[in-house]
């Protein structure tokens, strides 16, 4: 792999400039695995069959509010080959018991994508020859509207349904 040299590669960020990604808001994460390899189950009758890979990432989802605990998790589907989510940001921890972090760690999208990524990896290497699970980047939306909010929604329910149509189904065969 070649390194990185800004005089050559023109890598642009998606993510808005000046936008505090750490602040309260809904959000919408669509994070791809490399090549889109299916890695987390199947679809069978419109619905998603986890196998361990797919059971491993769904338990890094839902420890996301005990590593960060001014988050909440809303809807959520894994994919054979990706993973949907609507996460939201709180400003205050609430009435949950959870202490704020110590140790300063960052609290943004990018921050909270990362650390789950990096939690399915290390089992992904430990269990099996795979290697580069996910793709480089992932996708972000930031959630303005309760209209919006419900489409992504309905989106996301829908996703194991729609499977044969999907652009990330294509891509495999």
């Amino acid at each position: 792999m070649k390194k990185y040299n800004p005089k050559i590669h023109h890598r642009q960020s998606i993510r808005l400039k000046e936008y505090d990604y750490s602040q309260e808001g809904f959000y919408f994460i669509t994070i791809c695995t490399n090549h889109y390899v299916c890695l987390f189950g199947k679809i069978y009758d419109g619905k998603m069959v986890l196998n361990n890979a797919g059971n491993i990432a769904e338990e890094c989802w839902l420890d996301i509010p005990k590593h960060y605990p001014n988050t909440i998790l809303r809807e959520y589907v894994i994919m054979p080959n990706h993973v949907h989510w609507i996460i939201e940001i709180v400003a205050h921890v609430g009435a949950n018991n959870y202490s704020p972090l110590q140790n300063g760690t960052s609290k943004t999208i990018g921050a909270i994508v990362r650390g789950f990524k990096i939690g399915v990896t290390k089992w992904f290497r430990k269990n099996t020859n795979v290697h580069t699970v996910w793709q480089r980047n992932y996708y972000e939306h930031i959630i303005r509207n309760e209209q919006s909010y419900y489409k992504i929604s309905e989106y996301i329910i829908n996703n194991p349904s729609h499977w044969l149509t999907d652009k990330y189904y294509e891509q495999n065969f």
